[in-house]
């Protein structure tokens, strides 16, 4: 017989044990660590979660490549570099479906955002407001901004709520941005880090659905908040705080083995 869904008690245990800096690798968020200027911080942090797909070292290298040709800081980079130069730039460049040319065009559209906006914070914020139970409609607003004008041409690296994708990507981007703590470094403020939608992927719905947080056999934006809400209820104020520590299994092999049950994973949370 199934028993009760995990609790808050639980989760905070782990929270405690494994939300430290030193389980951050191997994740794309490493990187934004590299950049204590929130205007960097944000053009890295989207770069990272829109290649944030496949296999983990595949992804630090493609994002690191990248990274490479926009030194010293990124947002100079993206602001000065014309279409032609970033594309002839990235010609070469390919991360799994991803090519050079969908990269530059990407890149061309946050320079778009950040030269009407001055910033992506200001760009995203515009789609939401204070009422707004979650990031749901600035979502949709964001991607239907730097989308605009494209196409289908991002189609691999930018996810589009409204076909009702999970949005695990755009999700993790916003959750670097908006919280605060050891992990995650922050540096927008116009998004409450209550209206956070869990980044929800095959792994972290194996996850969920182990804990007892969803039903729903499906990864989509529905299951995301499903599951949103089921933490909230643990957390109201900050909704994705255990994201972090819930997908260090089975990703660094001094944290355990990720669980078959609920039972597995209460037995991983005492250890």
């Amino acid at each position: 017989m199934d028993c009760a869904p995990i609790c808050g008690k639980d989760l905070e245990r782990l929270y405690r044990k494994y939300n430290r800096p030193v389980y951050i690798h191997p994740d794309p968020l490493e990187f934004l660590h590299a950049y204590p200027c929130p205007r960097d911080r944000e053009v890295v942090g989207l770069i990272a979660s829109c290649l944030a797909y496949g296999r983990v070292s595949q992804i630090l290298k493609s994002v690191s490549l990248v990274l490479q040709e926009m030194t010293p800081s990124p947002f100079l980079f993206v602001q000065g570099g014309s279409r032609e130069s970033v594309r002839s730039l990235f010609s070469g460049f390919k991360h799994r479906f991803s090519t050079g040319a969908q990269l530059a065009t990407l890149l061309d559209a946050v320079r778009r955002l950040l030269r009407h906006y001055g910033s992506l914070e200001a760009a995203f914020a515009e789609g939401m407001g204070p009422e707004d139970e979650t990031v749901l409609p600035g979502l949709g607003a964001f991607v239907g901004k730097l989308t605009h004008g494209t196409g289908r041409r991002l189609d691999h690296l930018v996810p589009q709520p409204v076909r009702g994708s999970a949005c695990k990507r755009l999700n993790l981007f916003l959750r670097w941005m908006v919280r605060t703590d050891s992990v995650d470094p922050g540096g927008w403020l116009l998004v409450s880090p209550r209206q956070l939608l869990v980044p929800v992927d095959v792994h972290m719905h194996r996850t969920c659905l182990a804990l007892g947080l969803t039903r729903r056999k499906q990864a989509d934006m529905r299951t995301v908040l499903e599951i949103t809400g089921a933490f909230r209820a643990m957390a109201p104020d900050d909704p994705v705080r255990y994201d972090f520590v819930l997908t260090r299994f089975g990703i660094r092999q001094d944290v355990p083995a990720p669980w078959d049950s609920l039972q597995d994973m209460r037995k991983v949370i005492i250890a």
